[in-house]
């Protein structure tokens, strides 16, 4: 499995971040990146990060390969965001970053359930997260904008 390092998203990396885009067929299942840094920089409770090659951490100047953002809200830790660049893709870069974040959402202190959500046709997302032991979540925050998106939560025995 690919190893990954998270670093938090600063002037010196904003660029980089901005410039990762998901292939074509997968536009419509993430918002671009600009949007989501957009969405954290008026809302604290926004924590997003950049996706490194582990090993790229000794390089001089890594390449950033993906992004997530999580959200800390009502003891929920909430995986708003996962994408990684179209070019590295399929080298397990979405299931480590995953892995991290989940790990970082369970040592934090208000965080009670850990969740995220994806758009129903994205399968690819589906099973990475089925994958990791989330399961269907019904909650009271769905409403007719929601309405093409599956809500998950981490299953408690793996949480």
């Amino acid at each position: 499995m690919a190893e990954i390092s998270l670093r938090p998203i600063t002037p010196e990396n904003l660029d980089e971040c901005i410039s990762l885009k998901v292939a074509d067929h997968q536009k419509g299942f993430v918002a671009p990146n600009i949007y989501s840094l957009a969405e954290a920089s008026v809302n604290p409770t926004y924590h997003p990060f950049g996706v490194y090659d582990a090993d790229a951490h000794y390089q001089a100047n890594p390449s950033m390969v993906g992004f997530v953002m999580y959200e800390l809200s009502d003891a929920v830790g909430f995986i708003v965001r996962l994408m990684i660049d179209e070019k590295f893709q399929r080298r397990g870069y979405g299931r480590a970053a995953m892995i991290e974040v989940i790990r970082r959402l369970k040592l934090h202190p208000d965080v009670e359930r850990i969740a995220t959500s994806h758009q129903r046709k994205n399968e690819a997302a589906a099973r990475l997260y089925e994958s990791l032991g989330f399961v269907d979540w019904e909650h009271e925050l769905r409403d007719e904008k929601s309405s093409g998106e599956r809500y998950l939560i981490l299953q408690e025995d793996t949480a």
